[in-house]
């Protein structure tokens, strides 16, 4: 019988694993504790607004540096908008340690969707990790904004172009612009299209015969300027060009004619002075000549009396009498 009772006796376990597997679990019931104190209420609202995370997911971000406030926030507004469940929190993750704005990115894309905009998470994305405020693109290109050309940041108010019959005329412009969101990366800024407008407007005045054509249909000018496609490969559409005033200034092209006679008079002058100088300098050498030519004679006058005088003594000139003519 007592060999019996031995036999079915339970095991008795060493006091050393009790104390062990007190610690382990007292070790994992605090680690449960601080995780449900730092994390509960973000859990909590994830789990309520079906954006469902895990604490481990949540002890990894805050490992690896992340806001998991901002992450859990945009998850949420991400699965309220409807966006889908491809935004996870792995991809929310990455684009934060990446540098981007979380935050404004899901609220482009919730923008977007509304106004029916073919825009996906990873342009989103790449939009805002190349500098460009994704949002404001957003809102751009559901609502147009009006650029001033020329910029009044550069200091001029208006354009200045000169028509064929060459008056001037100043004409400031008010371009209405949309993003474009499939050229936003790589695409050109509102500088080039402020300078490709200005282009197209002066090249257009240019080639108007009279300034009375252009104040007269200023309309011309804006269909001219929008038929030259000057959006290309920037990040903007033109919806409009709208001339906003138009102003005439002086006539250059009289005042260049005048400033080309007055100079081709000066040049007569001075060919015609050349030609003065010429002749003073003739006529100097002329009396020079003269002068010479006199002294010249002076000085063969001057031989004649001493050649007759050698011809008397020599004999060869006979002596006349003054009455009676012999010698």
């Amino acid at each position: 019988m007592p060999e019996r009772l031995a036999d079915n006796a339970v095991p008795t376990i060493p006091l050393p694993v009790l104390i062990g597997g007190g610690l382990i679990l007292a070790l994992v019931a605090l680690t449960m504790l601080l995780l449900v104190f730092n994390y509960g209420q973000l859990w909590f609202q994830a789990y309520w607004s079906k954006a469902r995370v895990t604490f481990l997911e949540l002890l990894g971000m805050s490992l690896r540096k992340v806001n998991a406030r901002t992450i859990v926030q945009a998850r949420i507004m991400a699965t309220q908008a409807g966006l889908g469940p491809d935004i996870t929190p792995r991809r929310l993750e990455a684009h934060y340690l990446a540098g981007g704005d979380v935050p404004r990115v899901i609220r482009a894309l919730i923008a977007a969707q509304r106004a029916d905009l073919d825009l996906d998470f990873d342009r989103a994305c790449a939009i805002d990790l190349a500098g460009r405020d994704v949002l404001d693109a957003v809102q751009t290109s559901v609502n147009p904004k009006v650029i001033d050309c020329p910029d009044n940041a550069s200091g001029k108010t208006t354009l200045s172009a000169v028509a064929k019959n060459g008056v001037e005329l100043k004409i400031r412009a008010r371009v209405t612009v949309r993003t474009n969101l499939q050229q936003l990366i790589g695409g050109a800024t509102e500088e080039t299209i402020i300078a490709r407008v200005g282009e197209g407007i002066i090249t257009s005045i240019g080639s108007a015969g009279s300034h009375f054509e252009v104040m007269e249909h200023p309309d011309t000018i804006s269909k001219a300027v929008l038929q030259r496609g000057l959006d290309a490969q920037t990040a903007f559409q033109i919806v409009s060009i709208d001339i906003a005033d138009i102003e005439v200034g002086e006539n250059i092209g009289a005042r260049l004619q005048a400033d080309q006679a007055e100079a081709d008079t000066r040049v007569a002058r001075a060919k015609a002075e050349e030609r003065r100088s010429v002749a003073i300098a003739r006529e100097q050498e002329m009396k020079a000549a003269t002068a010479d030519n006199r002294a010249r004679l002076l000085q063969a006058e001057a031989l004649v009396p001493k050649s007759i005088g050698d011809a008397f003594r020599a004999g060869r000139v006979a002596a006349v009498g003054p009455a009676n003519g012999k010698a």
